[in-house]
């Protein structure tokens, strides 16, 4: 639909996008696509922001590893908002210190962060720019964090 270079894609919200490992968009959402890019650049501690395919290149690998089950374990309490998260089969979305339940519809109620280490969904490179300030945006069931 989109011509070539691009792809139609529909997520529950940013969040969901972020963790997919996909960015915001440069010609429709071009101001949280240099947000987020200068984030990236902070974040990884960069002389120079990343174009568009220099990001990419590091997001997809990334979201194989994740997808492949060879992706980060962490402990919560060291995601930054916006970071998505799984024990067992279900994905969370931190959000103020918080553990978001997430479906493909929405968040559910707010629950205190797990003790032990878990599987990280968000890519590091989209992690660099979420701990560097990038603030993506969120579903209206997320309660404020």
């Amino acid at each position: 639909m989109w011509g070539e270079g691009y792809t139609e894609l529909f997520f529950c919200d940013e969040v969901t996008a972020l963790a997919a490992g996909h960015r915001p968009c440069f010609e429709c959402r071009r101001r949280d696509a240099l947000a987020f890019q200068a984030a990236v650049a902070r974040g990884l501690g960069l002389a120079r922001p990343l174009s568009a395919p220099e990001m990419d290149a590091r997001l997809h690998p990334e979201r194989l590893e994740i997808m492949a089950g060879r992706g980060a374990v962490a402990a919560p309490a060291e995601l930054p908002d916006g970071a998505m998260f799984a024990t067992g089969d279900a994905a969370f979305a931190v959000r103020g210190g918080r553990a978001l339940p997430w479906n493909a519809g929405g968040y559910g109620h707010a629950a205190p962060l797990p003790a032990r280490p878990v599987r990280v969904l968000t890519p590091p490179t989209t992690l660099a720019a979420l701990r560097a300030g990038y603030a993506p945006l969120w579903h209206s069931s997320a309660p404020q964090g």
